[in-house]
């Protein structure tokens, strides 16, 4: 089984980083203006892929042979207004990926939000209960403690069993997966660019492709249609920093937070 999926956060005028989502400089590197999200959105279409699929009828085989997906995460405010408004007049389906314990907070959806993108034909699901920023090194207790919550509360708001989930940050195992299968969780998309999918206890592993805040238009449309060299780019890019992040440890993502904080 295979896939494309593409990874997006916020999407906020420059002027207005902060207004959506988590503030700072390493989150504002993944946040797109609303001007370039809208010729994302008309390259997709030209990519001639077919409109981007939800993840249950991948799981059902009613999709092509390489379908797209589109997910959102951390669940900030923008994906109510702009970026669920978008994508309807696109005609496209949306998962939105909440982080639990933000729900309600300023510039994060509300339980009313989140309900009625679920309402308008869109996927809902977890992106942990409090974003661990390297979830890989957490203790199963704590692998279970996140998964879990963030599917009650969540599984509450919507009246449902929600069973779709995203890792956040870049730090993925088996184990992460192995405890988000115990807590219900049927489909776990992760940060790994690849369209290879995989099963790990019965869990539905996808990777995806990130999309930044300076990436453009013709590559998100190439990376839709399938092509090789902007995804070898990633891949790429993706694994030389494994290495670094296990040899640095916490110091890694401190040095990478502070070179973010200067940048912005």
């Amino acid at each position: 089984m295979r896939a494309i999926s593409l990874e997006y956060h916020d999407v906020v005028a420059r002027e207005e980083v902060d207004s959506s989502g988590f503030p700072g400089g390493g989150p504002a590197t993944y946040k797109v203006e609303p001007g370039e999200f809208e010729r994302h959105l008309a390259a997709i279409m030209r990519a001639g892929n077919g409109k981007p699929s939800s993840v249950f009828g991948l799981m059902q085989g009613t999709t092509n042979s390489l379908p797209l997906l589109l997910t959102f995460v951390d669940g900030g405010c923008s994906a109510h207004g702009y970026i669920a408004e978008r994508l309807e007049k696109f005609g496209y389906c949306g998962h939105f990926f909440i982080t639990a314990n933000q729900i309600g907070g300023p510039s994060f959806l509300t339980k009313e939000q989140i309900r009625d993108l679920r309402d308008r034909g869109h996927v809902i699901g977890s992106h942990s209960y409090s974003h661990p920023r390297r979830m890989s090194y957490c203790s199963w207790e704590e692998l279970i403690d996140e998964w879990s919550k963030s599917v009650g509360i969540l599984s509450d708001c919507l009246g449902e069993k929600v069973v779709v989930a995203s890792l956040p940050g870049g730090y993925y195992s088996k184990k992460v997966v192995r405890a988000a299968s115990s807590a219900g969780i049927k489909v776990l998309f992760t940060a790994e660019p690849t369209a290879t999918c995989s099963y790990v206890d019965g869990c539905l592993v996808l990777g995806r492709y990130s999309v930044r805040s300076w990436t453009s238009a013709e590559t998100v449309e190439a990376i839709a249609c399938g092509k090789v060299g902007p995804r070898l780019k990633q891949w790429l890019f993706w694994n030389s920093k494994k290495i670094p992040k296990v040899l640095g440890g916490e110091l890694y993502e401190n040095i990478r937070q502070y070179l973010f904080s200067m940048a912005k």
